[in-house]
């Protein structure tokens, strides 16, 4: 069947039964109490139920990474104090014997 035939024929069936004037019985009330029986849509309770989910991933991964850095074994001889190595680091720059005389700005 041709596209332009089905909408003929579907014109035609829509003439041939119009729509009612009348409203059926009670139509108000039932739909008021379809509006009335959806839930209101708390925001705050949206958000504190995101950030709560966020929370419980973020104290999984940092008991991961605690019982990791607990259980995995320290090479005394390679790996000197961290917060010494840190301030060196840092410093490395203020360092009169490390800097280069000639490569001023």
């Amino acid at each position: 069947m041709k596209l332009s035939e089905l909408q003929k024929k579907l014109i035609a069936a829509a003439r041939a039964n119009p729509p009612s004037d009348r409203v059926p019985y009670a139509f108000e009330k039932r739909i008021t109490a379809l509006l009335a029986a959806r839930p209101v849509l708390d925001r705050w309770a949206l958000w504190s139920r995101a950030l709560w989910r966020g929370a419980v991933g973020c104290l999984a991964v940092m008991a991961l990474l605690s019982a990791g850095s607990f259980f995995i074994p320290q090479n005394s001889g390679s790996a000197g104090d961290l917060a010494q190595e840190f301030e060196n680091t840092m410093l490395a720059s203020t360092d009169p014997g490390t800097q280069d005389t000639d490569n001023t700005w």
